[in-house]
């Protein structure tokens, strides 16, 4: 399951790379909180896979709508003359921080684990 999200990206990146001027008709604004709330989504969605909890669904869902509400947000400030594009960064920041943060602790428990294995297999030999 922890391919669903991994595939999302490499798509999105080639999708990105081959684009004609992909950036012009919009500001750096919104691409800026349109690609946060896609990492956020992409982490979200391995954490739940190395958290056993995926569903293909909720992951789908939740990359569009996150997009779609950054966007929204950002669209709101500039009518309004608010620059409310920086709470789309700080919140996704943070859950992106959030979510990086999980992976790594779960790579790090299980080497440790492994480390603690061999250990104790070198013990009983």
């Amino acid at each position: 399951m922890i391919a669903v999200p991994i595939l999302a990206l490499a798509i999105g990146c080639l999708l990105a790379y081959f684009a004609v001027n992909p950036t012009a008709p919009l500001p750096r604004e919104y691409i800026g909180v349109a690609s946060l709330a896609g990492l956020d989504t992409l982490f979200g969605g391995i954490r739940a896979a190395l958290e056993t909890r995926f569903r293909n669904e909720l992951f789908l869902t939740g990359f569009v709508f996150n997009i779609f509400l950054a966007l929204g947000l950002v669209y709101l400030g500039t009518k309004i003359g608010v620059e409310m594009y920086l709470a789309a960064v700080v919140t996704l920041g943070g859950r992106l921080f959030l979510n990086l943060s999980i992976i790594r602790r779960h790579y790090l428990s299980k080497l440790a684990d492994a480390r603690d294995r061999r250990t104790v297999e070198a013990n009983q030999s």
